[in-house]
């Protein structure tokens, strides 16, 4: 649907350039989370936004044929908007979609799955079904990590990154984070101001704390915390632990991890256990979990579960099947699915994951699955036995294309293919139905990350 403002030619030379002010109406949103418009037949991608809001905008940052607004004025809301309950949601940037109404969050997130498909992976018509949801779309996150910072007047703060920076917006408590953490993040907070350790400047690479990191079960109710820090030696750690433990009942564990590297990346190579235990319990598909601070997990552990159902009553395992799970990590998917099968093998490249994984059958008396270090284009071609059934949850990046050669070759009855970017999903989808004569039965799209553009699916392919 075309914008209402038609400028002229002259006009139009005057009004793409950067700071100009124009009108657009909203006609969709990114896979990004911006709303989508269009201005004298360009695109502009304008944040804040939803389809059907008509809004005043200036233009940031222009190109020829597509450019980046800045919401400056609604001049006519979407019936698809809503009023965020986090007062920092237009700048934090932890969520872009507090201010979407959330029947149409899970509307849009089936559309991008959708468009992948179609666009990237060349189906006509994919299979896509209403995205499930688990419920309340707050309080959801079993974990949460804050940067660190010192504010201007010396209070020590923590929050998230705002929206294309590095300035951080303090926060003492956050709508998507399960509701027993907010109280940790205001009172350590003021305990980490009270006892004077430096806090690490990113720009000059100086000061000691980095991260605050918290970590809950959300069936068991047990917490972890770490400080992510650039040294060991922490004056009275000892005392201010003892008074964590007291006022924090579920608390099982407080860590250190020692990260000194000029690095985005959050957890560094060392962790230490100084009170407690190094993990919480957590109540996974009638199963028990150990999970570490470092330890990937999904985030929204009712979500996850709910498409572990959807794929246990999909692939209708009988019981003889050799099933693999590719990318395994600390077996979440491999154990629960192992019960209905003859025996599951999991990889993952990374050790401390599989010895988890290891500890994890062991506490669930779970004796037909077995866990391998390796990576998956290594260790998949020497199975030497070929699987019934192929589970894949990769990174981002999708599948390697030797991976993906692989798989056709040794050609399971069945691939069950969990994905949270559908671009590559699409990508790597079109492969193994073009080449490896597949055929896409279904995609169960999943909300884990409700308030934020991200979706999780799974894609069913069958021989």
């Amino acid at each position: 649907m075309p914008s209402s403002f038609s400028p002229t030619a002259t006009e139009s030379a005057y009004q793409w350039q950067q700071g100009a002010l124009i009108e657009v109406v909203i006609t969709d949103l990114s896979d990004r989370g911006d709303g989508v418009g269009r201005a004298d037949q360009r695109v502009v991608f304008v944040p804040d936004t939803v389809t059907g809001d008509r809004v005043r905008v200036r233009l940031v940052h222009v190109k020829p044929e597509y450019a980046f607004g800045k919401l400056q004025e609604i001049l006519e809301p979407s019936p698809y908007r809503d009023r965020p309950p986090c007062f920092v949601a237009d700048k934090c940037g932890g969520c872009q979609w507090q201010h979407v109404r959330y029947d149409y969050q899970l509307e849009a997130k089936r559309n991008q799955v959708i468009q992948a498909l179609q666009r990237i992976g060349g189906f006509a018509e994919p299979p896509v079904e209403p995205v499930l949801s688990a419920g309340n779309p707050f309080a959801y996150r079993n974990k949460a990590t804050f940067p660190l910072a010192r504010s201007s007047t010396g209070q020590v703060q923590a929050g998230y990154y705002q929206k294309g920076s590095h300035h951080l917006v303090n926060l003492n408590q956050c709508p998507i984070q399960d509701a027993r953490l907010n109280p940790l993040l205001a009172e350590i907070k003021q305990d980490l101001h009270d006892r004077g350790w430096s806090i690490y400047n990113e720009a000059q690479h100086r000061g000691k704390l980095r991260h605050l990191a918290l970590r809950i079960g959300r069936r068991t109710g047990e917490q972890l915390l770490t400080l992510v820090t650039t040294d060991w030696n922490l004056l009275g750690l000892e005392e201010q632990i003892q008074t964590w433990r007291d006022r924090y009942p579920d608390l099982v564990g407080v860590c250190l991890n020692l990260n000194r590297d000029r690095t985005n990346a959050i957890f560094g190579a060392e962790m230490r256990c100084v009170s407690g235990r190094d993990y919480l319990h957590e109540i996974f598909a009638g199963l028990t979990f150990q999970i570490a601070p470092e330890t990937f997990f999904q985030v929204n552990t009712e979500a996850a579960e709910a498409l572990l159902h959807d794929m246990q009553r999909t692939l209708d395992l009988q019981g003889h099947e050799l099933l693999v799970d590719a990318y395994c990590g600390i077996g979440t998917l491999t154990l629960p699915l192992a019960q209905q099968v003859k025996r599951a093998i999991g990889f993952e490249i990374q050790s401390v994951a599989i010895a988890q994984a290891q500890q994890n059958a062991a506490i669930n008396h779970i004796t037909n699955a077995e866990f391998r270090v390796g990576d998956v284009e290594q260790v998949l071609p020497g199975l030497g036995e070929l699987p019934d059934v192929i589970v894949l949850d990769p990174p981002r990046k999708g599948c390697s294309p030797n991976v993906l050669s692989t798989l056709i070759a040794q050609s399971p009855a069945q691939i069950a293919y969990m994905s949270c970017n559908p671009a590559t999903l699409a990508r790597d989808l079109k492969v193994l139905c073009q080449t490896g004569g597949y055929r896409l039965t279904r995609v169960q799209p999943a909300d884990f990350f409700a308030q934020t553009a991200h979706v999780e699916c799974v894609a069913y392919l069958v021989r």
